[in-house]
C-alpha cells in the first residue's frame, strides 16, 4: 500500500461473541490490510486478548476514534502504535554488566526496538560501558537514608526523558511500593532464577545448596511484591554436580541476558498483555 502506515493494535476486554468481527470490521471499513492477527480467550478469567497488525492509509487519529467507540461497547482496554517504533527506554544497573552490554549491542546491531534514553547506575562501575554505546550515564547512589531522594531523582529522569519502559538489568535494589505503583506495567526485571524457586538474594548459592540440575532466569514485570510480578519469559540450562557457585553464575548469566532481551523485545512489540497476575504473550 502506497503511503501507508503499519500499526499494531493490542487489546483486552471481557470475552463475549463478536469482538473479532467488530475489531476487524472496523479496520476493514477504513481500508486496513491486516498483516498479522492473534487472539486468546481465557476461560479462567473470562477475558479476551487480541493483537493485530494492520497497514492503512487512514490517519491514525481516525482509527483511534473508531477504537474509542468500540472500547465503550466492549469495556475494552487498548493501545495503538507504529510497528517497530523504538520505545524510549531507561536501563538501570548496579555492577554486573552482562545484561546491559547485551541490550545495548542488540539495540545497535540486532534491531531490538528500544531507544535508550539513558543508563542509571547506583555505582559508577558501568559508566564506561554505557558511554561506549553512546548512552548517557546517570549515577544515582542509593542508601537506606537516601532511598526516597534517589527515587525522586529517578522519577524526574523518567519524566524529563519521556521514558516509556524501565529495564532493571541486574539492578540490585528493591523499588519502593510507591514507585512500583507509579510505573505499573512499565518496569521489567531479570531475576537470576527460575521463579518461583529461589526468590530474593543469592539464588545461585541457594541452587547450589539444593543440588539442582537445571538453573534458569525469569523476566517479569515489577510489582511491590518482591519477585512476584507477572512473568514474561523464562529459560533454563543444565548444570552438573561438580559445578561450583561461580560456575553456576557463569552459566546463568548467559541465560539471564537472553531471557531479558526476549522479554524486552516482546514488550516493545506490544506482544505482552497483562492478565491479572499472569501475562498473555503473543510470540
Amino acid at each position: 500500500m502506497s503511503d501507508s502506515t503499519h500499526l499494531v493494535l493490542s487489546l483486552s476486554c471481557p470475552d463475549k461473541p463478536g469482538i473479532v468481527h467488530a475489531v476487524t470490521g472496523a479496520l476493514a471499513r477504513r481500508g486496513g490490510n491486516i498483516t498479522e492477527s492473534k487472539q486468546f480467550g481465557d476461560s479462567d478469567t473470562g477475558l479476551f486478548f487480541m493483537r493485530v497488525q494492520v497497514e492503512t492509509t487512514v490517519p491514525r487519529l481516525e482509527l483511534e476514534k473508531d477504537l474509542e467507540a468500540l472500547a465503550g461497547d466492549y469495556a475494552m482496554e487498548w493501545s495503538l502504535d507504529e510497528v517497530g517504533r523504538p520505545m524510549r527506554t531507561l536501563i538501570m544497573v548496579s555492577k554486573e554488566g552482562h545484561c546491559l552490554t547485551d541490550l545495548l549491542f542488540r539495540a545497535r546491531s540486532q534491531g531490538l526496538p528500544i531507544d535508550v534514553a539513558g543508563v542509571v547506575g547506583n555505582h559508577e562501575d558501568l559508566r564506561a560501558v554505557a558511554e561506549f554505546y553512546g548512552a548517557p550515564f546517570h549515577c544515582i547512589p542509593v542508601t537506606r537514608e537516601t532511598k526516597e531522594a534517589a527515587e525522586a531523582e529517578l522519577m524526574a529522569l523518567v519524566e524529563s526523558l519521556g521514558v516509556e519502559l524501565v529495564v532493571l538489568a541486574r539492578y540490585m535494589q528493591i523499588l519502593s511500593p510507591a514507585l512500583c505503583e507509579r510505573l505499573h506495567g512499565g518496569v521489567i526485571n531479570i531475576h537470576h532464577s527460575f521463579l518461583p524457586s529461589f526468590k530474593g538474594a543469592r539464588p545461585y548459592a541457594q541452587a547450589h545448596e539444593r543440588g539442582v540440575k537445571l538453573i534458569g532466569a525469569t523476566a517479569h514485570y515489577v510489582t511491590a511484591d518482591l519477585d512476584e510480578g507477572p512473568i514474561i519469559e523464562q529459560d533454563v540450562t543444565r548444570v552438573a554436580h561438580e559445578d561450583s557457585v561461580a560456575a553456576l553464575r557463569a552459566k546463568g548469566q548467559d541465560v539471564e541476558r537472553r531471557v531479558l532481551a526476549q522479554a524486552v523485545r516482546w514488550h516493545t512489540e506490544h506482544r505482552v498483555l497483562m492478565n491479572g497476575h499472569r501475562t498473555v504473550v503473543f510470540a
